[in-house]
């Protein structure tokens, strides 16, 4: 269906929407309107410009107190907390297409069952046996926060909540897994200062793009449209 805005008919871009585009249709026709845009005008960078303008001079964006990004720092505990961290080990025993599976996993669990008796052989037993880079560090890993791996270790190295080699393999997409966590840093709540600023912008940004679809509203109340509708589109028209 072909989208109009006062008669003008607007093209929509394959990576576009047609509320997006009879948005934007709208406020360039009223930048035009206030002279903040020549009628001639193609440019596109020239008509974001010019968009920008009229937005800045008729949409109020009021800037967030201090008390409601501190009552937003409160009511959101968990977007501002220092992520958790642990420092680990391991052995890798890499599935390979050579080796059989349960090959590969008999060798990891004898290996396993000897570091549970002698676990100051780790050190030594990755350096010698480890499929993984790491193993020239005696399978140091360093300190691992979560999305620093892949899911299914991730989920084992922070459900384990202690220290010492877990008593059970860890399988990955990689292979079989001998782990040691050597400490679990818990996460803490990052200070209101350090993340007010970030509070503040994340506040004004709702608050702006609520104006700016209510203006959009308004115009498209007040123009003939055809091939869409503007009634309360959650289209984000600001960046």
């Amino acid at each position: 269906m072909t989208v109009s805005v006062n008669g003008v008919e607007v093209a929509v871009e394959p990576e576009s929407s047609s509320e997006l585009a009879a948005a934007r249709e709208l406020l360039r026709q009223r930048a035009i309107a206030v002279d903040l845009l020549a009628e001639t005008a193609s440019e596109e960078t020239m008509i974001d410009t010019a968009i920008e303008a009229l937005l800045e001079r008729e949409v109020a964006t009021p800037s967030p107190t201090e008390d409601e990004c501190r009552r937003y720092y409160e009511g959101h505990p968990r977007e501002f907390q220092s992520g958790d961290l642990v420092h680990a080990r391991h052995i890798l025993f890499q599935v390979t297409p050579q080796v059989r599976i349960p090959e590969i996993r008999a060798r990891a669990e004898d290996t396993l069952n000897q570091l549970l008796r002698e676990p100051d052989r780790f050190d030594a037993l990755a350096r010698e046996l480890s499929n993984c880079p790491s193993g020239q560090q005696g399978g140091n890993l360093g300190q691992i926060g979560r999305g620093d791996t892949v899911p299914e270790f991730e989920q084992v190295l922070f459900k384990f909540g202690a220290s010492g080699i877990l008593r059970d393999l860890v399988k990955t997409r990689y292979g079989f897994h001998i782990v040691a966590v050597d400490r679990s840093i818990p996460g803490k709540k990052l200070p209101y200062e350090t993340v007010s600023g970030q509070i503040a912008e994340r506040l004004r940004s709702k608050v702006e793009e609520k104006a700016v679809r209510q203006y959009v509203s308004v115009l498209a109340g007040q123009a003939k449209l055809s091939g869409v509708d503007l009634d309360g589109t959650q289209t984000p028209l600001v960046q």
